[in-house]
């Protein structure tokens, strides 16, 4: 993240310096008042709620952006000397001269560390303006049980215990994301201010009522009053976020300084496709997000269910089917006639029929953006990744569409191949002494080692895995197509995939 000092740097005073093609914050940062506070600036925050809100300020000066680091001082000593401005790089847009389009972001007014800087950090929460905390801070970040906050995490353990009783004031810092949200809404209700809204941005699965039995399980372990007001009072609305963002290395940092003709000590990049649903549950105001693109709607899991089957899914049929074609990234594999084809039909014919879609959903829009995206040759998104952890993946991906269709009465052939795709793809990584990287790591080289070719046989062993298959290990139905669609296959050869896409 080191800088060039024999040129400029960006900040608020060489703002007007930049070239005209870069675009900028189109309102007065000063204007601006914070109004969010952000756990987990990382690239991923940057790139996607940061632009949002970047758009927002242009309407509405309320929601400027105090970013705080929850570990690492990196982002706040890379983007302090900035004022908190940063380049967004667009892969696969170009400005006239054929350079990737540029954005200097302007929506982070301030960025914290909260480990060296606690008490501002907690001064902030506690500010009568900050109506939104926002996170995203990985699932692990959360410190989760399966029904709330896991209570031996040493991080909790430590937060707790300095705030044992309601009358205490704690006497450090807290070092968990739980633990900073109940001591700003603490201080809040001590000072007789409104709640925050708890908005969590991470890709979990019912992320905002996770968080909300996470936050009142940990505040009644030290103050049940508190508790009872953050369970009537704090609302934790549910979203769906997407963008991929690739991580910011030296020949992105190289090119963005040559096009602003100043450093920037941690510009980001990502694809121009970006998607936000948000549930429309807040509490103390709201942002007016819809102005800036964000889809409001009460069908959260709506949305996560299509981006699982719609993106995800096909996703994994071109890792593992394109794999066997000796392909090496998704890019790759949509310029192949055949893949790019099936894995259309597949979403169009087989995968959009499982769904009850959210009102105002247009499947074929989505779709195609996707199917763009995958296209996108500015994204080297590698299917040797996308194939890891097949056995965690393949259930909720793929397995899922296939028992509502069978319960449906349709035919589930074509989204059998992905299926016997993985297999195949086991099969062929175990027999050649390459390891798997897959919770089931093991059993799956076992299996793999002891194939044979023939499809009963191989299908049978793989349809052990209980944990996998589950209750269609049983259905004659999926068996008999799963079947077929290894056999079709043949000997998992690029030639012999190509000729099972195209039947």
């Amino acid at each position: 993240m080191s800088v060039t000092s024999a040129v400029p740097r960006l900040s608020d005073a060489t703002l007007a310096a930049l070239p005209a093609a870069v675009r900028r914050p189109a309102y007065d940062r000063a204007g601006t008042r914070i109004g969010v506070v952000h756990f987990g600036p990382g690239a991923f925050h940057r790139a996607h709620q940061a632009v949002y809100f970047d758009d927002l300020l242009a309407s509405d000066p309320d929601w400027a952006i105090s970013a705080v680091s929850l570990h690492s001082a990196g982002v706040r000593d890379a983007l302090r000397p900035q004022d908190g401005l940063y380049t967004l790089a667009l892969l696969d847009q170009a400005q006239a001269d054929g350079s990737p389009a540029l954005r200097v972001v302007g929506s982070i007014r301030e960025v914290l560390c909260a480990p060296e800087e606690g008490a501002a950090v907690l001064a902030r929460l506690a500010d009568r303006d900050v109506r939104l905390v926002t996170l995203t801070i990985t699932e692990k970040g959360y410190c989760l049980s399966p029904d709330g906050v896991d209570l031996q995490h040493p991080d909790i353990v430590r937060d707790l215990a300095t705030l044992d009783a309601p009358t205490r004031a704690p006497v450090s810092a807290p070092v968990s994301a739980i633990g900073w949200l109940v001591a700003g809404l603490r201080a809040r209700r001590a000072q007789g201010l409104e709640p925050f809204t708890v908005l969590s941005c991470d890709n979990l699965a019912d992320n905002g009522g996770r968080l909300r039995r996470a936050v009142l399980q940990f505040a009644r372990q030290s103050d049940p009053a508190l508790a009872d007001w953050i369970d009537t009072e704090v609302a934790f609305p549910r979203s769906m976020v997407d963008s991929i963002t690739p991580a910011t290395d030296d020949a992105l940092r190289a090119r963005v300084a040559a096009q602003l003709g100043m450093d920037d000590a941690w510009p980001i990049q990502r694809e121009p496709y970006t998607q936000w649903v948000v549930e429309d549950d807040f509490r103390n105001g709201r942002p007016p997000l819809e102005r800036a693109g964000v889809v409001l709607s009460d069908d959260i899991a709506g949305y996560d269910k299509a981006k699982l089957r719609l993106l995800n899914a096909p996703h994994s049929t071109l890792a593992y089917l394109g794999s066997l074609m000796g392909i090496e990234a998704v890019a790759d594999a949509m310029r192949e006639p055949a893949l790019a084809g099936f894995v259309a039909r597949l979403m169009h014919e087989d995968i959009v029929p499982s769904l009850q879609l959210p009102q105002g959903f247009d499947p074929d829009a989505y779709i195609e953006a996707i199917l763009a995206r995958f296209r996108n040759p500015a994204i080297r998104h590698l299917l040797a990744q996308i194939a890891w952890d097949g056995s965690q993946k393949i259930p909720v991906r793929l397995l899922g569409t296939i028992a509502e269709a069978l319960a449906a009465g349709r035919a589930v052939d074509r989204l059998c191949l992905p299926v016997a795709g993985w297999l195949r793809f086991v099969r062929r990584q175990s027999l050649a002494g390459v390891a798997i990287v897959d919770p089931l790591a093991d059993a799956l080289a076992r299996i793999g080692a002891a194939t044979t070719g023939e499809a009963a046989h191989d299908v049978d062993a793989f349809l052990a895995l209980d944990g996998v298959f589950g209750p269609l290990a049983g259905d004659a139905r999926f068996v008999e197509a799963l079947r077929r669609a290894y056999a079709a296959l043949g000997d998992g050869s690029p030639a012999a995939v190509a000729r099972a896409l195209a039947a």
